[in-house]
């Protein structure tokens, strides 16, 4: 299905989020904006942990919020705020807190400039000192590069004090760490240097430091910010409210917050229903697809019990709220939605790994230089400056870059073959995938329906048939209208049109009457053969012709399972269509785990139990239902064609009518952790080089600019091979 399609009642990307009352044993959120890294979140979750009274605590890096879940007493906000606070955390309440992270971007840019200056700047002074300055000269050029570096740290440099000085106040060592003191240190040591007329200062090696990491986080940033919420993008869904017909007949337009089961909901076509209910007047055409998974449009009557969230086709329908607010089938498949977000950024990745271990030793490695130089009877200020280049020359760059820049190139190359990342670790969880779960309707198939019994149909017929589908916006109407169109055929003209809601078309052609809609409206006597979705054209005077409907495959789907199986992967097929439907389509694709008639909790059902046996899940889904499920599963993609929700919850989006996206993107996701884990190996090896050269006071300033550099290009120059394909 497209969004175009299924009309959204006005006003409601612009509702805003209803902020849940505080209460026992209700979850608490709050939003952590200092969040950074791996070690944050393992941080934040340790400390609230360990409050008397709650259950879990569960931290979202890509969100920056956190879940926590009491066991009883009284919520305790100001406890769990303080306790933050404790490890250096600031925390606020949801609704406190900007949701726009334009503003984070804009200061990192802004930084990130200021040092790219200074950093340029300087090293065109240094090269003037390499080149052979002396004395005045030299010393004038070195009190230049202080009034410019000295600032420009201050200020670049202060996300990284900030992280480092509220890591330590909290006893922990982060990443930012090692950059603080070695910025800290380089500019202090340098200033000292220029003062008593010494001939090396590492200006330029701190201001070059802080550019290129901001950079690294700054393109992590991006690819951050492309994630959104999908129990957000849910709640954005719901409508602001509806008509409401009173006890005295007369209709009200109430906010979605006012209405309570048992009151008589009113729907128009294209109007969203706001809560669970029953069918109690009126007969029409619904259609769950986005909320269910049902491909197919469905009729509904008195009795018939809808979902929140349902769009309805046809006028005249009069609901019954069952459940509103919180208790609905959607409110339920947001809190899905949340809990699986939430599991899904704890998984660590490849550079929160790496920094657990290279902050403390490059910290080590520091330590010991300089106490080794005291030991052979240097100076102090000779030990220092050794030590102070080694901290310069093993600094993150290489390691901060590695990741942000391997995932921008392959984030490129993706979105030249109409795919999009919208969060960069996505691609490491890719790599690692062995089982793929596709959704069925607009998945495997595009969403649109094809007659199948085309054979059989005459253009007689099939001309008389289109003259009245023609009249219809219904799917199977204009399924009939597309291929007498398909045919070249002109419809005759048709008077005395009537369209009756959830059974069909009637009205006169060339002076017979005529029916196309159901078997039953249409007079056709049940034979038991059940031939699934089809509609009948009936004329007066006898002549009948039958229609069958399924959705179509989408053209590469067969293509793309086999070369999945033949790839080591397993493809399964999870779909809320009906069985019978579902078990066709997974058949001819020679799937062997097929599933159909799945609730959204049925869905995550199955993806977890996958996960909890060791396996790593790709979920491919579009709908509302399969929200919760793409939210769970390790990664997951959905197609541009699909609802809003479905593409919020995943991690990639493809474009275009083409499945094949999913397997290159697989396969560029196991080049990109490649290249990452090159990376690595360039990093380690420049330090390995480094660092004894450094600790044998060999690395003046010259060398740590050059080395530093170098290694940077280098992890650079590796990650852009991955603009040459996808495969």
């Amino acid at each position: 299905m497209t969004d175009a399609a299924i009309p959204m009642m006005s006003g409601q990307e612009s509702r805003p989020e209803a902020r849940r009352t505080p209460a026992q044993d209700a979850p608490l959120r709050l939003a952590i904006p200092g969040m950074n890294c791996g070690g944050c979140v393992a941080s934040i979750e340790a400390a609230v942990r360990a409050l008397p009274g709650v259950a879990d605590a569960k931290a979202n890096l890509t969100r920056k919020t956190l879940t926590a879940e009491w066991t009883g007493g009284d919520l305790g906000e100001a406890a769990v705020i303080a306790a933050l606070a404790d490890v250096g955390f600031d925390a606020f309440p949801m609704d406190a807190v900007d949701p726009d992270d334009d503003a984070e971007r804009r200061d990192l840019v802004m930084r990130m400039a200021v040092a790219g200056f200074a950093s340029a700047n300087v090293m065109l002074l240094s090269v003037s000192v390499w080149s052979g300055a002396e004395a005045a000269t030299r010393d004038l050029l070195h009190w230049i590069s202080a009034m410019i570096a000295v600032p420009a740290a201050a200020f670049a440099g202060r996300p990284f004090f900030a992280s480092a000085l509220n890591g330590l106040r909290a006893g922990r060592l982060n990443m930012d760490a090692p950059i603080s003191v070695a910025v800290i240190l380089a500019v202090g040591v340098s200033i000292a240097e220029v003062w008593q007329g010494g001939e090396d200062a590492y200006f330029d090696a701190a201001v070059m430091l802080l550019f290129l990491l901001l950079i690294g986080r700054w393109l992590d940033r991006t690819m951050r910010d492309r994630a959104r919420s999908a129990a957000q993008a849910l709640g954005r869904m719901v409508p602001s409210g509806a008509w409401v017909l009173g006890t005295d007949g007369a209709r009200e337009y109430r906010d979605i917050a006012d209405i309570r089961p048992g009151d008589a909901v009113q729907l128009s076509a294209g109007d969203r229903l706001p809560a669970d209910g029953i069918v109690r007047a009126g007969k029409g055409t619904v259609d769950a697809a986005l909320v269910t998974g049902e491909s197919h449009p469905v009729i509904v009557s008195p009795g018939s019990r809808l979902d929140a969230g349902i769009l309805s086709l046809d006028a005249g329908l009069t609901v019954e709220a069952t459940r509103t607010g919180e208790d609905t089938s959607l409110a339920e498949i947001m809190r899905l939605c949340a809990a699986a977000e939430d599991r899904k950024s704890r998984l660590t990745r490849l550079a929160d790994q790496a920094a657990r271990i290279y902050a403390p030793a490059v910290h080590l490695i520091a330590l010991v230089t300089f106490i080794g130089w005291l030991a052979v009877g240097a100076s102090a200020r000779d030990a220092l400056l050794v030590a102070v280049a080694v901290l310069i020359v093993t600094c993150p760059c290489a390691l901060g870059l590695a990741v942000p820049m391997a995932q921008a190139v392959a984030s490129g190359t993706l979105f030249r073959r109409g795919i999009l990342l919208k969060d960069g670790a996505a691609l490491e969880r890719l790599a690692k995938v062995d089982r793929v779960v596709f959704d069925k309707t607009g998945v495997l198939t595009g969403g649109a329906l094809s007659i199948t019994n085309v054979e059989a149909l005459d253009n007689a017929a099939l001309r008389r048939a289109m003259s009245l589908a023609l009249h219809s916006t219904h799917p199977l109407a204009k399924a009939i209208a597309d291929l007498g169109q398909a045919r070249a055929l002109e419809g005759f003209t048709a008077s005395d049109i009537v369209e009756t809601a959830g059974e069909g078309l009637a009205g006169a052609i060339a002076g017979k009457q005529a029916r196309l809609g159901s078997a039953a409206w249409c007079g056709v006597p049940d034979t038991g053969v059940q031939t699934g979705l089809a509609c009948w054209y009936v004329e007066e005077d006898g002549l009948r012709a039958e229609f069958r409907f399924e959705d179509s495959l989408r053209v590469d789907a067969g293509a793309v399972v086999r070369g999945m199986t033949e790839a080591g992967l397993r493809p399964s097929l999870l779909s809320g269509d009906r069985s019978d439907a579902v078990t066709r389509v997974g058949s001819s694709l020679g799937m062997a785990e097929i599933a159909g008639a799945l609730r959204p909790e049925d869905k995550i059902a199955r993806v977890e139990a996958w996960q909890a046996s060791g396996e790593s899940v790709l979920m491919v889904g579009d709908g509302i239902n399969d929200a919760p499920a793409l939210s769970a599963a390790t990664v997951s993609m959905a197609p541009s064609s699909g609802s809003d929700i479905g593409r919020t919850a995943s991690d990639l989006v493809f474009t275009g009518e083409r499945l094949g996206a999913v397997t290159e993107a697989w396969h560029l996701a196991r080049r990109t952790r490649r290249v990452i884990l090159q990376n690595f190996a360039l990093a380690a090896g420049y330090n390995a080089i480094a660092i004894p050269i450094a600790a044998l006071g060999y690395a003046g300033p010259l060398v740590a600019a050059i080395a530093m550099s170098s290694s940077s290009l280098l992890v650079t120059l590796n990650a852009l091979r991955l603009n040459g394909g996808a495969s």
